[in-house]
């Protein structure tokens, strides 16, 4: 029969020992019908009240992770690394929509340890302190180690952590613009930077590209036209077109923005997840880049922490703006955001991340050998042309009734975007590889077929 260290045990005593016991479920030194020891024997061996123990053993229960039954004693019941959740309605689908990491069991049980660790061992005060608006020291020297994974070197006094993509996107626009502003950026674009825009009441022109990215002379055109005071990159497969920008293309960019006083926000959610890739352009014009990267895109989804860096010159109106929007984010997830980055573990998980996206590229090359697609071995989705005869919102609403979920265009269009007739593909939503690779089937078999001689649905 199982027991806990007493040596682990802190105060609250019966919360501390309902921790030991759920890690021992969680790590499965406890497997589901294991039988737990009666209250008073744990009681006796841990020299604690036998009211402590039965608080303890009513905590665990009410999380489901326990059951009682009279004469028989305490059992755990689950819910165990492995166990499924219920499904949902999409899950019992194929949800190719919602652009995700793909996620390992191993690495969501290390995520649950690593917060139950770090709520044990840390002062309160740790948590609850909000007082930095840009983050503490620790935590900026953690974004400046990361950020150098990427590529980029920067001193930690140049770093903001930010609550995530979103949230440092909307500080880096409210920073550099002004409502009426002109911000450029991809004809297809994230579909944040285009709500973005919206909310703070700015004008979004997309400029026309290749397979490198925006062409330089669409770039020219528009500094000359347009008075525009911000570019927005996505030059590292963060595009809903999955690109990576080739180095002299980055340059040239750069050059052209420098010339006419345009500052770049680059965002780069994947981080060092893709290998080989060229420095980023933040390098090449740091007094007028702010460069961004998230961990909930390359790492996991619950972990919202980002780290945002920038020239001495733009830090006070990009803090202020990062208070007025809530601040460094939550303190715990800052924590463990630096203590993964510190140690390693945050490239441990990039590194596996990349390996299972290699994965999901090899299948996708399989099941959609002669149909059209974009896409990389590093990127989180791909983009997907639609033959004749399909509008973007037709098939998704199409694939809709079929329990498939995918991404029309609409949402990455600038204003004025004239729509390409695409859908976006997540390769990480659908966790399980075979059941990945039955709704790309899905999805490959819809494209086949014509539109007007499918059956009329009411969408």
């Amino acid at each position: 029969m199982w027991y806990p260290d007493p040596e682990t045990l802190r105060s609250p005593l019966h919360a501390s020992l309902a921790v030991a016991i759920e890690q021992a479920i969680l790590t499965e030194k406890l497997p589901a019908g294991s039988r737990l020891p009666p209250h008073r024997k744990m009681a006796d061996r841990l020299g604690l009240s036998v009211h402590t123990v039965s608080k303890a053993y009513d905590s665990l229960r009410k999380q489901n992770l326990i059951d009682g039954q009279v004469g028989r004693g305490s059992y755990v019941s689950g819910p165990g690394p492995d166990a499924a959740p219920p499904r949902t309605a999409l899950e019992e689908g194929f949800d190719f929509s919602t652009s995700r990491p793909i996620r390992n069991q191993e690495h969501s049980k290390q995520f649950q340890l690593s917060l139950q660790r770090l709520t044990a061992e840390l002062n309160p005060s740790a948590l609850q302190d909000c007082g930095f608006s840009s983050g503490h020291d620790g935590r900026r020297a953690a974004g400046a180690k990361w950020l150098a994974a990427c590529g980029l070197a920067a001193a930690p006094e140049q770093i903001l952590v930010t609550n995530g993509g979103s949230h440092g996107m909307s500080v880096a626009l409210s920073a550099l613009t002004r409502p009426g502003d002109t911000v450029l950026s991809d004809c297809i674009t994230h579909n944040l930077l285009v709500s973005g825009c919206s909310y703070l009441g700015l004008k979004l022109s997309g400029l026309k590209t290749d397979s490198s990215g925006i062409l330089p002379d669409a770039l020219v055109k528009a500094c000359r036209t347009s008075g525009a005071k911000v570019l927005c990159l996505l030059p590292s497969l963060a595009n809903p077109v999955p690109v990576m920008m080739p180095e002299d293309r980055r340059r040239e960019l750069s050059r052209i923005a420098d010339d006419h006083g345009l500052y770049i926000i680059e965002d780069d959610p994947l981080g060092p997840v893709a290998e080989d890739r060229p420095p980023p352009v933040a390098t090449l014009v740091p007094e007028r880049s702010v460069y961004m990267s998230a961990l909930s895109t390359c790492l996991m989804p619950g972990l919202q922490a980002g780290y945002m860096a920038a020239p001495s010159h733009l830090l006070p109106s990009l803090t202020g703006r990062l208070l007025s929007f809530g601040g460094a984010g939550t303190p715990l997830m800052q924590e463990l955001a630096g203590c993964w980055v510190s140690d390693g573990t945050a490239l441990e998980i990039a590194d596996w991340q990349r390996k299972a996206l290699k994965s999901r590229y090899r299948t996708v090359c399989g099941v959609l050998n002669g149909i059209p697609w974009t896409g990389h071995p590093a990127a989180l989705h791909l983009w997907l042309p639609l033959p004749d005869g399909w509008s973007s919102v037709d098939f998704s609403q199409y694939a809709s009734q079929m329990h498939i979920a995918v991404t029309p265009d609409a949402p990455f269009l600038p204003p004025d975007t004239r729509s390409p007739g695409a859908v976006r593909i997540s390769l990480g939503a659908v966790q399980d590889e075979t059941r990945f690779s039955k709704g790309l089937g899905l999805i490959a078999a819809l494209l086949k077929l014509n539109p007007h001689s499918l059956p009329q649905l009411a969408f």
